[in-house]
């Protein structure tokens, strides 16, 4: 009988210290945002990201929902995005009235296909959105390059992209706004959370005020004025103390949560190679000018079919791998805002075809040669 072993598809990673910050953010008395841990962990993401400006959100898709506010787009307005993405990359802009502009991705990184989005681009375009899947940049050297000849704002989407890089500059700080994430299925988490960085100076000061309800509160706390009032359209953006000293605590082993999901992720690659060399598979894809922080390790199966049997078959060995995103191109939201006629094939065959692997900071070797085990004897058995 083949040995099962149990393996969850994430599994939770404590720095240590946590607790023991939640704790005294309760003992302070203050629990609400904008507090100690608050400047803490702005102070942390600007560190680690060489952001000028880092906000603290309650959400990747709030620090999203801001970018849309700042960028002013409005009803009419086109926004850029691949199709091949979490719902927040698009909702955030539709709820300003902008209509989505779908492009299909590259089939290694499944990043937007820059070499498809001048094609896209009308008087009505406002924005370009490059989400880095996977905590692989896109190609922001060329999509750069398009939006200073459109005159277009980038507003990177890199949820998944902390502790990544693309020569040599932290996804998110490389446009005009970046939005990262610190949910509890990312790399550095605190249940929900995120963050804002501002790279264009022109979005800074009203930044603050969007994430605080439209208000000036900001030059109230500095001083600058003696009492504060609404000035703008916001939210309420900002976490908890409770979340911020989680996150914190997080932040400070940034280095020490990624690194063992780089060993695993090198350890899959290298292990199920052999059945990319034999036409079996399709590996991700890594340029070499891009550091990734290993948040996801697929594997695209030749059809949709295999890729189903292949789920079923790891299910029953215990382990939890799973398909991702359908291409917001083809759901039902698309189709009643119009925009999802045209065939995006690269996106559409990923979707069918793709599974991620288990992967988290504590998972073992002896785990991932499990995980490989199992496909390898998968395809064993259909090629016997």
């Amino acid at each position: 009988m083949k040995k099962t072993m149990q393996i969850p598809f994430n599994r939770l990673a404590l720095s240590g210290a946590e607790f023991e910050n939640m704790a005294k953010a309760v003992e302070s008395g203050a629990i609400q945002g904008d507090g100690k841990f608050t400047r803490l962990c702005e102070g942390k993401i600007r560190k680690i990201s060489k952001a000028d400006t880092a906000l603290l959100v309650n959400s990747g898709t709030a620090a999203l929902d801001m970018a849309a506010i700042l960028s002013g787009v409005g009803p009419g307005d086109e926004v850029i995005v691949p199709t091949y993405t979490f719902v927040s990359t698009v909702n955030a802009f539709v709820l300003r009235g902008a209509n989505p502009v779908f492009c299909d991705v590259h089939p290694g990184t499944l990043n937007i296909d820059e070499a498809k989005i001048e094609e896209l681009i009308t008087p009505k375009t406002k924005v370009i959105v490059p989400v880095h899947y996977a905590g692989v940049s896109c190609e922001m050297d060329s999509i750069l390059e398009i939006a200073k000849r459109h005159g277009l704002l980038v507003v990177e989407d890199a949820a998944q992209g902390f502790n990544a890089y693309y020569r040599g500059r932290h996804l998110g700080t490389i446009g005009d706004l970046g939005a990262l994430s610190f949910h509890g299925s990312k790399n550095v988490v605190c249940g929900e959370g995120g963050a804002l960085l501002v790279g264009n100076g022109a979005f800074r000061s009203r930044a603050f005020y969007v994430r605080e309800k439209g208000t000036n509160r900001v030059d109230f706390v500095e001083g600058k004025i003696d009492k504060y009032t609404w000035v703008d359209i916001g939210s309420s953006y900002i976490p908890s103390e409770l979340v911020s000293a989680f996150l914190s605590a997080q932040l400070d082993s940034a280095e020490d949560l990624t690194r063992p999901r780089v060993r695993a992720w090198n350890r899959y690659f290298e292990r199920l190679n052999p059945l990319q060399e034999r036409g079996f598979i399709f590996l991700p894809e890594v340029p070499s000018h891009c550091v990734h922080n290993a948040h996801i390790f697929f594997i695209r199966a030749q059809s949709g079919e295999a890729a189903k049997a292949l789920l079923a078959s790891l299910a029953g060995r215990g382990v939890s791998a799973v398909q991702h995103y359908a291409p917001l191109h083809v759901c039902p939201m698309a189709e009643r805002l119009g925009c999802g006629r045209r065939s995006l094939p690269v996106a559409e065959n990923a979707a069918k075809c793709m599974l991620r692997m288990p992967i988290f900071a504590s998972i073992t070797d002896d785990e991932v040669d499990y995980v490989c085990d199992c496909v390898e004897e998968f395809y064993a058995g259909k090629h016997a």
